[in-house]
């Protein structure tokens, strides 16, 4: 299984959405990072999400980006 993490920048979400489909059916551990001016509507059940700033530091996600196996920034 893959950990994959998603950091969303815009609040435009469907390219990624379709992306977020493709890894959650690939079976792939999905996490999504929300960054200032991002948003977290319409994504797939089955992702978890986290809010820089909200219930995520930065060195959280500094953590979060090393873990993971791929990192992708919407």
């Amino acid at each position: 299984m893959t950990a994959v993490l998603h950091l969303l920048k815009s609040p435009d979400t469907a390219l990624a959405r379709a992306v977020l489909d493709r890894n959650l059916r690939d079976g792939d551990r999905v996490t999504v990072v929300v960054l200032p001016g991002g948003a977290a509507s319409g994504l797939p059940a089955g992702v978890l999400v986290h809010h820089l700033d909200g219930d995520l530091s930065y060195g959280q996600l500094l953590e979060l980006i090393f873990e993971a196996d791929q990192v992708v920034s919407w």
